[in-house]
C-alpha cells in the first residue's frame, strides 16, 4: 500500500492511478510506470511493434519526454499517444509549439478533449440555482416519483449494471468496452476504495445505475447506464444531483463528468443527449491541450494512421 500512496501523490488523475493501473494489467494489458507517468503497452496485431497510451498524466517536460523515449525503445513502440489532463488556457501557444520540437504532433483523439467540471465547494442552494431552469425540475420529477438513491456495492447491484450497460449500449449503437472490462474494473477498484457504485430505484427496480470513482478532492463520474423503461419518472436527474450532494458529503472540491462536446455541439453527434445531459448542471465547460502522439518510427507512423481511420470508419459503418 506504501507503494500504491507514493505513485497516487505525484499523479492527478483516476487513469494515472496505481489502481487503474493494476486494473489494466488484468486485462492482459501491460502496464510501464516510471518518471511519474504510467503508460499501457498495446502490440499491434501480426506486427513486433506497439504502441504506448498515456492517458491524462502532466504536461511533458524535458525529463518526461526522457522517460518516454526509455519506454517506447524498450517496448518497439512506434509511437505513445498523451493526452495531458491540462486546460487549454493554461498553456500558452509557444509551450504546445515546444511539444511539436520534442518530437510530438497532434493525434486522434481516444479521450475527449472537452469536459464539464463543477465545483462542489459552493452551497446547494447556489448549485441548485446555477442549473438550468429544465433541470431543476426533472430532479422535482423524480423524487415526485419517488425515485430512491442510493450507493449499492452489491453483487446484485453491480450484475444490475452490467446488464443496463450492455441494454444502453445497444439502445444508443455506440462502441464501449465488453462487459469482461466492466466487471474487471469492478472487482480491481472496489476493494482498493476508488469506485462506489450510485443506483436509483423505483419501487424495487434498479432503473439507473452509475460508477463513481474518487481520487484525491474530486469525484468523478466515469460510467452510466439505465433502463429505456420509466424514462418519464426522470431518475437520471436524481441521480446526477445526489451524486453531486455525494461530492459536497466527502469532502471534495469538484465533480469532473468524464467527458463533453466542443462549444456548438452538432445535435446529430451521437453523443449529444450525454452533453446536453451534463450541461443542465451549471458546471464549467472545459477544454483540454488534446491528444499528441510522440513519434518514434515516423513510416510506421504514418502507416499506422491510415489503417487507424480505414478501421474505424469501419466499425462506425457495421456498429
Amino acid at each position: 500500500m506504501t507503494e500504491l500512496r507514493d505513485w497516487n501523490s505525484k499523479v492527478d488523475h483516476p487513469l494515472q492511478a496505481w489502481e487503474w493501473g493494476e486494473f489494466r494489467k488484468k486485462t492482459g494489458v501491460k502496464v510501464v510506470r516510471e518518471g511519474g507517468v504510467q503508460v499501457t503497452i498495446h502490440p499491434l496485431p501480426y506486427t513486433p511493434w506497439t504502441i504506448g497510451y498515456c492517458p491524462k498524466a502532466r504536461m511533458p517536460n524535458q525529463e518526461q519526454v526522457t522517460t518516454l523515449k526509455k519506454i517506447a525503445k524498450d517496448n518497439n513502440c512506434i509511437m505513445i499517444k498523451i493526452e495531458p489532463k491540462v486546460e487549454r488556457v493554461q498553456v500558452a501557444d509557444s509551450k504546445l509549439k515546444q511539444l511539436e520540437k520534442m518530437g510530438f504532433v497532434r493525434g486522434r483523439s481516444l479521450f475527449t478533449k472537452y469536459n464539464f467540471v463543477l465545483d462542489v465547494t459552493k452551497s446547494e442552494t447556489e448549485l441548485l440555482s446555477a442549473m438550468k431552469q429544465k433541470t431543476r425540475y426533472n430532479i422535482k420529477v423524480a423524487v415526485k416519483n419517488k425515485v430512491k438513491v442510493e450507493i449499492d456495492n452489491s453483487k446484485e447491484a453491480l450484475e444490475r449494471y452490467l446488464t443496463l450497460t450492455e441494454e444502453t449500449k445497444n439502445r444508443q449503437k455506440f462502441l464501449a468496452h465488453n462487459l469482461d472490462y466492466h466487471r474487471k474494473m469492478w472487482q480491481t477498484l472496489y476493494p482498493l476504495g476508488m469506485a462506489q457504485l450510485l443506483v436509483a430505484r423505483l419501487g424495487r427496480e434498479i432503473v439507473t445505475t452509475w460508477i463513481l470513482f474518487k481520487f484525491h478532492d474530486t469525484l468523478y463520474y466515469p460510467y452510466g447506464a439505465s433502463t429505456r423503461s420509466h424514462r418519464e419518472v426522470m431518475a437520471n436527474n436524481l441521480v446526477m444531483w445526489e451524486a453531486i450532494k455525494l461530492a459536497k458529503k466527502w469532502k471534495c472540491k469538484y465533480f469532473d463528468m468524464w467527458g463533453a462536446l466542443g462549444k456548438d455541439p452538432d445535435k446529430n453527434d451521437p453523443w449529444f443527449g450525454f452533453h446536453n445531459f451534463k450541461s443542465g448542471y451549471g458546471a464549467r465547460h472545459v477544454e483540454y491541450v488534446g491528444t499528441w502522439d510522440y513519434v518514434t518510427k515516423p513510416f510506421l507512423y504514418r502507416v499506422f494512421c491510415v489503417i487507424d481511420y480505414l478501421r474505424w470508419k469501419i466499425l462506425r459503418l457495421f456498429k
